[in-house]
């Protein structure tokens, strides 16, 4: 065969982020296209967001002789943004989606007049304290009317569910003096009290999600974004194809390398599985893989997205504000449990393909590594320049946009595949507007519900009264917060869910004596486990859609192939070295421990056992020792000490005690079931 049929039959992965697209936080799925005269104003109106959010990070003073107040900036940014939440989110699942009704451009109208009059009186009112009474009249009409379209932009960015939890404690401190509300009893605020303190003060919908959108999270979205419209995707997945698609199971460790590089720039699960997955879902069906294992794969190692740095999303950005770190320091205690939850589904992978002899791509089928990396080897350098600049110099709220700086010039200098135009431009500024446009909802309208708490004053009250139905037994807090966290997710974004239990149930998990940034990483988990756990899953129902698998089966198969992701969590309370918090020598010793762990647990799992085999040759004895497995390796994984009452070297003994016998009766009997082929 000749060099050019050879290549003709090499595997072509196009960019799968052109056009790129893709919302960020909320599960919608009808959306208008803005066209024409709306389009430039979404586009204009996104270009000064990102000009008002590098003058304020970078202190330039383009308005000369004038400093804005941080609240200022907030609600210019607001009445940017916000107002465009009416005319890209339908208010009904019958509206059109080719034209704007006229409510839609009345709320328009009434969001922008509202946020810049607003905008107007917030320095009289820094300078006055009217968030505590004494507001014009004006003034609180204003907040009135920007209080009920904050509830419907979250209503149509994040569904009814998501206005159902948030709206009655936005309005809980007009009653929080009535006697049913027991353990929830606070104190009371008139209608103008309320108001003023919920658009006026620092607390409410100018607090902590909002901060996070101003300082950081635009940075980082634009880099992400100009990552994806520079070709990075294609880049991503062709490194992953040609790194790892000739080892066994290779084209489901190519999805989680792919995923796992895509997630770590992008923060988005379903952006995630709607661009990777279009490429790497087809690819292991082809290989042998089921529909529905194939796409439970897929959403798995896109739900990594939240997960791993140095992008996790916007809630990552949130855990920064509220614990008042750097996001550098959220970065950094993601890295381990991030690094275990890959690990674990590779193990995973690896065991299912070697049970059911799931062979590799042909290395003529792939791209090459070095003619891979010769395409884009500048990404590599831009992305060591946003590492360096978060974990060594700490500019978090400076890196992303010195990256995109130097992202943009090398991509013009060196690609004529990828090099921007005019039109180019005018699409980055609409991609990010319509991400900003969505996040700005949500994040504005869950702000209201840190207010209402903070004004009532309930928070500390509601903490004491948990830890008494726990009888101070944190292990018990840390299951009933799970529960909880689990439940809300199925309704919730993970943003909103994260600011729900980090307000109600984070500081009781802190009195009970565990570490703060354990705590917070443990509500960011398990907030966004329902991106895989059925009924809701919308991760692995976007990956079914394009596997054409059945999507509860594809939900319960992400249970299943994901499990390690349900114990991680547990893993970093216990021992707060996991995340960072302590001796670095402890977390790389604990680190092994749950990679050996893990290694068993997946080996049960799956049965397929690494260094001993197909564990259906122990016959009968098949189930017994996966069951042992998966209990010995949950136990080797454990950190001991803290909540654990055992201490590390009991634990790790125990869980040696279970596997050392479990893994020689597997071995002797694979051992003497391969004798007779053999022979």
């Amino acid at each position: 065969m000749d060099a050019a049929a050879d290549a003709s039959k090499k595997v072509v992965f196009d960019d799968p982020h052109a056009p790129a697209a893709g919302l960020n936080e909320a599960e919608v799925t009808r959306v208008r296209t803005l066209k024409g005269f709306w389009r430039w104003m979404l586009i204009a109106a996104t270009a000064l967001t990102i000009f008002l959010c590098i003058n304020q990070q970078f202190a330039l003073r383009f308005f000369i002789g004038y400093t804005q107040l941080n609240t200022e900036y907030f609600y210019l940014l607001i009445a940017l943004m916000l107002p465009f939440t009416f005319l890209m989110f339908p208010a009904t699942n019958s509206a059109p989606l080719d034209r704007l009704p006229w409510y839609d451009l009345a709320l328009f109208v009434v969001t922008f007049a509202a946020s810049l009059y607003l905008m107007t009186y917030i320095r009289a009112a820094a300078a006055n304290g009217w968030e505590f009474g004494g507001a014009p009249q004006g003034v609180i009409v204003a907040g009135v009317i920007m209080w009920v379209v904050l509830m419907e932009a979250l209503r149509r960015t994040g569904g009814w569910s998501l206005l159902l939890s948030v709206l009655p404690f936005t309005v809980y401190p007009l009653f929080a003096e009535a006697s049913w509300l027991g353990p929830f009893r606070g104190t009371q605020s008139t209608l103008e009290l309320a108001t003023s303190y919920h658009v006026l003060s620092g607390e409410s919908l100018l607090g902590i999600p909002v901060q996070a959108f101003a300082d950081t999270v635009i940075g980082f979205l634009v880099f992400g974004t100009a990552l994806m419209m520079t070709g990075a995707g294609k880049f991503f997945i062709n490194i992953s194809f040609a790194a790892c698609g000739t080892f066994r199971g290779g084209a489901a460790k190519v999805c989680i390398f792919a995923s796992g590089l895509l997630g770590m720039m992008s923060g988005s699960i379903i952006s995630n599985v709607l661009t990777a997955g279009t490429m790497t879902i087809p690819t292991m069906k082809k290989t042998g893989f089921r529909a529905s294992y194939a796409a439970a794969i897929e959403a798995c190692a896109s739900t990594g997205a939240v997960l791993a740095p140095p992008v996790m999303g916007a809630t990552a950005f949130v855990i920064a504000q509220f614990l008042n770190i750097s996001y550098a320091e959220v970065a950094a205690a993601a890295i381990i449990p991030a690094f275990l939850y890959y690990a674990g589904l590779f193990m995973q992978v690896d065991s299912f393909a070697a049970r059911h002899n799931l062979k590799g791509l042909q290395r003529s089928e792939l791209p090459r590594v070095w003619d891979t990396i010769k395409e884009g080897w500048y990404y590599i350098f831009v992305i060591a320049l946003l590492i360096v600049m978060l974990l060594y110099f700490k500019r978090e709220s400076h890196a992303p946009f010195y990256a995109t700086a130097l992202l943009l010039v090398l991509n013009q200098i060196f690609s004529k595949e990828t090099r921007w135009t005019f039109a180019t431009i005018a699409k980055f500024f609409e991609v990010n507007g319509r991400t900003f446009v969505e996040l700005i909802g949500i994040l504005a309208g869950c702000g209201l519900l840190i207010g209402a708490f903070s004004m009532t004053g309930v928070v500390s009250s509601l903490a004491n009264d948990l830890l008494r139905i726990a009888g101070d037994n944190a292990f018990l807090l840390l299951v009933m917060c799970a529960i909880t966290s689990l439940i809300l997710g199925l309704g919730l974004t993970t943003t909103a869910c994260y600011i729900f239990l980090a307000i109600l149930i984070a500081p009781a998990l802190e009195k009970a004596g565990l570490n703060k940034m354990a705590v917070h990483m443990f509500i960011f988990y398990w907030g966004m486990l329902s991106s895989i756990t059925p009924p809701v899953a919308i991760a692995s129902f976007a990956a079914a859609g394009i596997a054409g698998a059945p999507a509860m089966r594809t939900g319960w198969e992400s249970m299943w192939v994901g499990s390690i992701i349900y114990f991680l969590p547990f893993f970093f309370v216990m021992n707060p070295a996991l995340v960072l918090q302590g001796s670095y020598l402890a977390a790389l010793g604990l680190m092994a421990l749950a990679g050996v762990g893990i290694l068993f647990i997946c080996g049960g799992i799956q049965g397929y056992q690494a260094f001993i085999g197909d564990l259906r040759k122990t016959g009968t004895l098949e189930w017994p020792l996966r069951v042992l497995l998966v209990i010995g390796g949950f136990i080797i994984a454990t950190p001991g000490g803290g909540i654990n009452p055992l201490s590390q070297v009991q634990i790790t003994g125990l869980g040696a005690a279970i596997l050392v016998p479990t893994v020689l009766v597997a071995l002797m009997l694979t051992r003497r079931a391969d004798a007779p082929a053999a022979a």
